[in-house]
């Protein structure tokens, strides 16, 4: 099984690369290059600052969350933690995610915080991720199906899926909070099997402290909630502006319409089932771009440009997994 699941991460690595492989041979790197060597030293540092500001307001909402739950947790941790994780995530062939089980482990291994409130700290974050990242891609497309030059897709199934999407997890959300028994009784027969597991056996113990927790922050953390709710906006307009710099760098033919028709097929492709988005991202700029008539050496200086951004963030990542590798000097281990 083991080497199964393997063999199938490869291909889709291999699929993904020869993807991008194809586009690139489709693209004028004259012009590219002429592109990326004509941005000056401000342009250059106001992306370089509106990237950093977004991943600060990320990490804050975590350590508002984290707060709420009443764990010491300290920012320049969880920032660690978010960025390592987001390495893991950025080459398993998932949605944006795939690191969260090491960021539990991190959480609880370098930085002595329980078992359950390691693994709620991250539920919470993610569930804000998730549920922020459709309602933004929803109002993108709402937008669109009131734009006469965008019928070149059909928005209205794209909506619709993106309405089930925030459903479901609004739902799933709910059934945690107001039946939880109900999921300890789901996981038990889950892990029947395994169930002469030490700790597989105290499961009622872990939920009820997951859930114990859970339930002290919906009811008297709503201060909390509502700013890393507002944190989370902010980093989205973030991004969103960051996305119109990006354009303007590569003097893009701007208008509403056609930005907000870019900005949702690029975040479309990096929902879909490749390594951060490796070809998906590409061939969806590049089909955009050339369906919108504009100019194909911009698409490739945009394509280049965000790239650039995902390496430097995952350098960053990277260079922070070994530290997380230990126990943090002068803690305690904790029940995972």
């Amino acid at each position: 099984m083991k080497s199964l699941t393997n063999s199938f991460s490869y291909l889709i690595w291999l699929l993904a690369l020869g993807l991008v492989a194809w586009i690139l041979s489709r693209l004028p790197f004259a012009a590219l290059l002429q592109t990326i060597t004509d941005l000056h030293f401000s342009q250059w540092m106001v992306w370089i600052a509106l990237n950093l500001i977004v991943i600060m307001l990320l990490a804050g909402r975590w350590q508002v969350l984290t707060r709420a739950m009443g764990l010491p947790c300290k920012f320049l941790q969880l920032l660690r933690v978010r960025q390592a994780g987001q390495v893991i995530s950025f080459v398993t062939p998932g949605p944006q995610f795939g690191g969260e089980p090491l960021q539990v482990y991190w959480l609880w291994q370098r930085y002595s915080t329980p078992g359950h409130n390691a693994f709620l700290a991250v539920g919470l974050d993610r569930f804000y991720e998730l549920w922020i990242n459709f309602a933004v891609l929803l109002l993108a497309v709402l937008t669109l199906l009131t734009s006469r030059s965008m019928v070149f897709v059909d928005w209205h199934i794209i909506a619709f899926v993106l309405s089930g999407l925030i459903l479901l997890v609004g739902l799933f959300g709910w059934f945690v909070l107001r039946k939880p028994l109900r999921i300890r009784d789901w996981i038990k027969r889950l892990t029947s099997r395994w169930q002469h597991h030490a700790r597989l056996r105290r499961l009622d113990t872990y939920w009820s402290q997951l859930n114990e927790s859970l339930q002290q922050v919906f009811t008297t953390q709503h201060h909390a909630l509502g700013v890393a709710l507002g944190l989370s906006l902010l980093a989205w307009a973030g991004m969103i502006a960051e996305f119109w710099l990006l354009l303007t760098f590569v003097d893009a033919p701007l208008d509403l319409a056609t930005f907000v028709c870019l900005f949702a097929v690029v975040r479309l492709a990096f929902l879909l089932p490749l390594p951060g988005g490796i070809g998906s991202v590409e061939a969806g700029l590049f089909w955009a771009f050339q369906t919108l008539d504009l100019p194909l050496p911009a698409a490739a200086g945009l394509i280049v440009l965000m790239r650039l951004r995902d390496v430097i963030i995952l350098l960053a990542g990277a260079a922070v997994l070994p530290g997380l590798q230990s126990p943090s000097p002068g803690a305690v281990a904790t029940e995972p």
